[in-house]
């Protein structure tokens, strides 16, 4: 859409757009040699899975648990726990460098999907009481799953929770699945929202399986200040590739490191898959385990390199672009929310194009009587919101 110069004004012009052209130039080439934020020799490093801990890292172990045929009875759960709290010995004999070592969803209930009391545990229980006390005594943080018993009233559905201990055997960070698997599972909503604690320095958060299918889960660890998000699963073959993109992505776009894992092996009826999987802030993969029941993937983290990268990235800073769009253009960017699914979920307006047709909308496919009840959160304490 130029206008041609004109001859007496050729020289001013061409001058004009050369120096434009160069001034971009320059600014490729000093983005080319800005300084790497991961280490050198790629971003794939891991120091040796762990073993070479650097002063500002967080190792960690993520346990393929074999998969149990049978958790039908208190005396199956109890045989499970016991399973658990050695894999907890194990994971501190095969990697004394280690800080935090992360069990699967489904760990103590296996695939059932039952909702029996006699396999429920509690919050603070004769269950969790021993998984702190493998933590105490084996001087390592541990993250762990249950299926509670609901704490508001027996009669509803349980929650499908997770747990963080500290090497002393406190509980540092309690959360429930927001996201159950649905139509599969019964779980009742999570409504403790995702809390984000420390780790050693590490600022960390707990989701759940099918709740990194959601990037608005990811984005809101993130949001909150995760360097390094937990993933724990139970899934089944048939996710593989979904599951491998979908580290990758939670990881990339919110400069964050991943770590997930699943359940492992047969029961007998289902085959869980493992694949451990630790991703950098990159997306990059940088350990990534196998189908073997019982194997302990390890890899340091390092969250210095994701505060690195959060402050002084420029292009791709996503987490931080998403507040601030067009910041070149407009003084500290856009900051409004142009996205009509976020203002309609705001409202309770939640309304798909497709809403109508939508064939599955409760569990009776799975077995599972399709509820009455509407939804009613209450807090960890039984008190209404």
């Amino acid at each position: 859409r130029r206008s041609t110069p004109s001859s007496g004004s050729s020289s001013s012009g061409g001058s004009s757009r050369r120096s434009r052209r160069s001034r971009r130039a320059t600014v490729v080439r000093r983005a080319v040699r800005c300084p790497r934020t991961t280490p050198r020799g790629g971003s794939s490093m891991s120091g040796l899975g762990g073993l070479n801990k650097s002063p500002n890292g967080l190792v960690v172990g993520l346990v393929q648990l074999q998969l149990p045929a049978s958790v039908s009875t208190k005396a199956e759960l109890a045989a499970q726990v016991a399973k658990v709290v050695a894999m907890v010995g194990k994971a501190r004999r095969n990697m004394p460098t280690m800080d935090l070592v992360v069990f699967p969803e489904y760990s103590l209930h296996g695939l059932s999907m039952s909702t029996d009391d006699a396999i429920l545990c509690d919050r603070v229980g004769p269950e969790t009481a021993a998984l702190a006390a493998a933590c105490r005594e084996h001087k390592i943080y541990g993250c762990f799953s249950i299926m509670e018993r609901n704490p508001a009233d027996a009669r509803r559905m349980p929650f499908n929770a997770g747990l963080v201990f500290d090497d002393e055997g406190r509980e540092i960070l309690y959360y429930r699945k927001l996201h159950p698997w649905v139509p599969v599972e019964p779980w009742e909503p999570g409504d403790v929202g995702v809390p984000v604690v420390d780790v050693k320095g590490a600022r960390v958060a707990l989701i759940i399986c099918h709740d990194g299918m959601f990037p608005e889960m990811a984005r809101e660890c993130a949001y909150k200040g995760a360097e390094i998000m937990l993933r724990t699963a139970g899934y089944t073959a048939p996710i593989k590739a979904s599951w491998r993109f979908t580290n990758q992505a939670n990881a990339f776009q919110n400069l964050m490191c991943t770590a997930s894992v699943c359940m492992c092996g047969s029961d007998g009826s289902f085959d869980s898959m493992g694949q451990g999987m630790f991703c950098n802030h990159e997306g990059a993969i940088l350990v990534e385990g196998s189908n073997r029941p019982d194997e302990i993937i390890t890899c340091e983290l390092r969250p210095d390199l994701v505060r690195e990268a959060r402050v002084h990235w420029g292009v791709e800073n996503n987490i931080y672009q998403f507040g601030h769009r067009a910041y070149v253009a407009v003084k500290g960017g856009a900051t409004d929310c142009p996205y009509t699914f976020m203002k309609d979920l705001v409202k309770g307006e939640w309304n798909l194009p497709w809403d109508a047709e939508v064939v599955h909308k409760d569990g009776t496919s799975c077995g599972f009587d399709a509820p009455t009840r509407l939804y009613d959160p209450v807090t960890p304490n039984g008190e209404a919101h």
